[in-house]
């Protein structure tokens, strides 16, 4: 009798690298599973009528992994693979990745068992109206309960669909507008949300290769001047990161899509190939380097550093082998599997791990959520009067020394910060500190990985906070 292979968990698989994540770290056996369990899991069936007047069941999910801080965050998606053991293991890497990001949230995550694209735009209304009316009955949502976003398969349209709910159950609530980021602007979203990720993205390559000793290590220099970058995934991530690493002076020579890629030495014009992507839903004919069907493989062309920027699990033990890149930059969640680290390890490839790389999303999110509480946008009382005493300030100058300031030199000095240059602002700071607080961690403890080193950091500030509460010795 043969035997039942064990259905995969990425909630199990998590939990493994908590385990060995705890070893360099002296915390409580008993403070450790408990950092380790999903401390809520909601599951629920709701049904949907058709046009036709045919009825479906679906199955809905919302998961807190930790309550160590309040409000727990994570996304909702829409997929036909979610289903309990995904939802808890993404719930329990969000609590991880706040903790290393120092961002003060627990985490959770939620998810609709559904193929979004089989639905017309009036049913995915319901389905989310009637999925935030589900976690209204239960408390699992509210600005300082649980405060979703956006995930695969939504996006602000959603994310406007469950606030306009949350609004009409709860018509008292002055904080209603904080009970989900990824809004809008027009429902008190925040600017930059849109790229923020993938600025995250270019910000953590950007420290990871300004360090010598570990550039010294892989064989190359420091800076993003000159380095060759693929790019797998020209979506929302992977379009602005490859942007900004380009606007900083790598060289973008491939990028990768599901139906085909383009490979270019010579360097690829990301907003070109963007444009040509909107128009045409792909790259085949576009007229400038060269066209690969089969594009998985160009993961493992040449490159100093390889932004997986889409689907998990791409890196696996059957190609890991042959991938040729120094650096890997983990934009998407879960792109390289356990089987491939090991591999990868063994190469010397220095991998940035996704909990820390694509944190940019949950950073802003945090920012959109204190401007909801506070109801005013960031810049809108101090952008004045900073522009009145700078111009001031160059009319000293001036006097003092008889120079004058050309109109341009005026406008950059005097130029009060918008809410979008505090958001990125507050973004660059959040990112620049969490890396090397992470690398610096790697090394004082002799870690081989820094995802093992994210781990162990954001275990160490969770175990901190139940041990402020007096819950555990």
């Amino acid at each position: 009798m043969s035997e039942i292979k064990e259905a995969y968990s990425l909630f199990k698989d998590v939990c493994k690298v908590v385990d060995l994540a705890a070893t360099y770290s002296d915390i409580h056996p008993g403070l450790l599973s408990q950092i380790k369990e999903c401390n809520s899991v909601y599951k629920f069936h709701f049904p949907l009528r058709n046009e036709d007047g045919t009825y479906e069941v679906l199955k809905g999910y919302r998961v807190q992994h930790s309550h160590h801080k309040l409000p727990v965050k994570g996304g909702i998606r829409y997929s036909s693979f979610v289903d309990e053991e995904e939802v808890k293991g993404l719930a329990a890497l969000m609590t991880y990745k706040c903790a290393l990001v120092n961002i003060p949230y627990g985490g959770a995550k939620g998810g609709v068992n559904i193929d979004p694209n089989k639905y017309t735009v009036p049913q995915l209304e319901r389905i989310t109206r009637r999925y935030t009316a589900e976690l209204i009955k239960k408390n699992f949502i509210g600005p300082a309960i649980d405060v979703p976003a956006p995930d695969y398969g939504t996006g602000a349209r959603e994310m406007a669909w469950i606030v306009d709910t949350y609004e009409a159950f709860n018509p008292n609530s002055i904080n209603a507008k904080g009970c989900v980021t990824g809004k809008p602007l027009s429902q008190h979203g925040i600017e930059g949300r849109t790229e923020a990720t993938g600025m995250g993205v270019y910000i953590g390559i950007r420290e990871a290769v300004s360090v010598k000793e570990d550039m010294d290590a892989l064989g190359l220099t420091t800076g993003l001047e000159g380095k060759r970058v693929i790019v797998q995934g020209l979506g929302n991530v992977g379009y602005h990161s490859a942007k900004f690493l380009a606007e900083a002076g790598a060289i973008i020579i491939g990028i990768a899509e599901y139906n085909g890629g383009i490979w270019d030495e010579g360097g690829i014009d990301v907003e070109a190939l963007k444009a040509y992507q909107l128009i045409n839903r792909g790259f085949k004919g576009y007229p400038k380097g060269l066209f690969v069907e089969n594009s998985v493989e160009m993961l493992t062309y040449p490159c100093d550093i390889l932004v997986p920027a889409a689907l998990e699990n791409v890196i696996t033990a059957e190609n890991a082998g042959r991938i040729q890149a120094k650096i890997i930059g983990e934009a998407a969640n879960g792109p390289v599997t356990q089987e491939a680290a090991q591999i990868l390890i063994a190469k010397n490839i220095f991998v940035i791990p996704d909990m820390y790389l694509n944190a940019g999303g949950v950073t802003v999110s945090y920012f959109e959520w204190l401007k909801n509480l506070s109801r005013v946008s960031f810049g809108k009382l101090e952008k004045r009067y900073d522009m009145k005493k700078y111009d001031a300030l160059l009319a000293v100058i001036e006097k003092a020394t008889g120079d004058t300031f050309t109109a341009e030199q005026k406008d950059l000095i005097v130029r009060g910060a918008s809410e979008r240059d505090l958001v990125n602002s507050g973004l660059e700071e959040t990112m620049v500190t969490a890396y090397h607080h992470m690398n610096n961690f790697r090394k004082e403890k002799g870690i081989k990985t820094l995802r093992i080193a994210a781990f162990s950091v954001a275990l160490e500030r969770i175990a901190i906070s139940y041990m402020d509460l007096g819950i555990f010795p």
